[in-house]
């Protein structure tokens, strides 16, 4: 059995690794890393984000989705976060080292599809997408490009302007969050895609799609004391929904963080 301080203090980001309940012991050589979501993250720019509930008597598991573009890695992507007493943590193997963690990535556009959609001749137009490139593959379906910037702009995607006096064009970005919002099916996590690291037969309680965000940059951030994470860990000791009760209002909305500014 556990109770709701196992749940809370695995989320304790002053914990080492080493410390950290239920986190697997590292092989010896690798290395081991344990991420949280963080919606300002200056390496991916936030398309979409929720939080998925699992728990029966004696397992538990929680796994964060974000889907982003990641402006150093030239792809969009879906990004999952495992936590939880019950989860097959990735391992995976480089040429020198082994890593090990609780962060799953999914490509979502890959960067050769990207590099497709952006065949300008003119280099301040990089990340941007050409017109003339019509549809996009994502994953395994390729769809139609929505072409008109005020389109985005309704949805309150602000697309850059790269040159004066210019059509404005559509960023990598825009694209995603565009799909994001009238798409969701198309870049969300599907059931396989999140049980790929936890077991078949763990009975799913609930997805979360608004919460209240709290920067993880803060000095003094103990997710212990936050609303969100007390609320999750009352949920899944009950295995309750009903228990999910917030009084903050939700903001995990990427138009309220700023994100991929590195």
């Amino acid at each position: 059995m556990y109770t709701k301080k196992d749940i809370l203090d695995h989320f304790d980001p002053h914990l080492a690794l080493t410390e950290r309940h239920y986190f697997p012991a590292a092989a010896p050589h690798a290395r081991a890393w344990h991420f949280w979501l963080d919606l300002e993250h200056g390496y991916q720019v936030t398309a979409g984000c929720r939080i998925h509930l699992y728990a029966d008597e004696d397992r538990w598991a929680v796994v964060a989705e974000m889907r982003s573009y990641a402006n150093r890695g030239f792809r969009a992507e879906l990004n999952l976060y495992y936590f939880g007493n019950c989860i097959d943590y990735p391992l995976i193997e480089y040429p020198d080292h082994r890593s090990i963690s609780n962060w799953h990535s999914i490509t979502l556009i890959d960067g050769e599809e990207l590099e497709r959609l952006s065949k300008f001749d003119d280099e301040e137009k990089f990340e941007t997408i050409n017109p003339a490139a019509g549809t996009v593959l994502v994953r395994d379906q390729r769809v139609l490009i929505e072409p008109d910037p005020a389109k985005y702009r309704s949805l309150g995607i602000h697309y850059r302007n790269w040159a004066p006096h210019t059509d404005p064009e559509i960023h990598f970005s825009d694209l995603l969050r565009y799909l994001d919002a009238t798409q969701p099916g198309l870049v969300q996590a599907t059931e396989p895609d999140i049980r790929e690291h936890i077991p078949p037969d763990l009975r799913k309680l609930m997805t979360i799609d608004a919460f209240h965000y709290t920067t993880v940059y803060q000095e003094n951030h103990n997710p212990s004391e936050e609303e969100l994470y007390q609320l999750i860990a009352q949920v899944l000791i009950t295995r309750n929904p009903a228990e999910w009760r917030p009084t903050l209002p939700a903001n995990n909305h990427w138009s309220n963080w700023e994100s991929g500014y590195l």
